[in-house]
């Protein structure tokens, strides 16, 4: 399947899917008064899925992979403040472990994007040495 918008992407929806449940935890009673800490996480976890449309916008390869990356280390961002927030007793282990094995599943998936269209760059580089045979 060719991919032709990035609505088409299934990182970009996990990460949409991601980011509503984001929302409802720190939405809920004592997390939702810790404004720094939810705010931060709230704004890394928009960051993910505005990367990945970025630099799917941006029409090249290179671009893309910059911008997958970087959403990348947003998604290790979010982990982490989940693991802040599981220390305070913002969020049950449940939650945490849920929600947190998505993020993994997310940060995989980006990196195999990731390979795969830096695979693909240097088989389709223009400055490639092909041998004849």
């Amino acid at each position: 399947m060719k991919i032709k918008k990035f609505e088409d992407l299934n990182i970009w929806k996990l990460a949409l899917k991601i980011t509503k449940e984001i929302y409802d935890i720190t939405a809920k009673k004592d997390f939702s008064k810790d404004f720094g800490l939810r705010d931060q996480i709230r704004r890394a976890i928009v960051s993910v899925s505005s990367n990945i449309v970025e630099g799917f916008e941006k029409n090249y390869n290179n671009e893309f992979i910059r911008f997958l990356k970087i959403a990348k280390g947003s998604v290790g961002e979010v982990r982490n403040q989940l693991y802040i927030a599981l220390s305070v007793n913002y969020i049950t282990e449940r939650e945490f472990q849920i929600i947190n094995k998505q993020l993994e599943d997310l940060a995989n998936q980006v990196g195999k994007l990731i390979s795969y269209l830096e695979k693909y760059k240097k088989i389709n580089s223009p400055t490639r040495k092909t041998r004849n045979k």
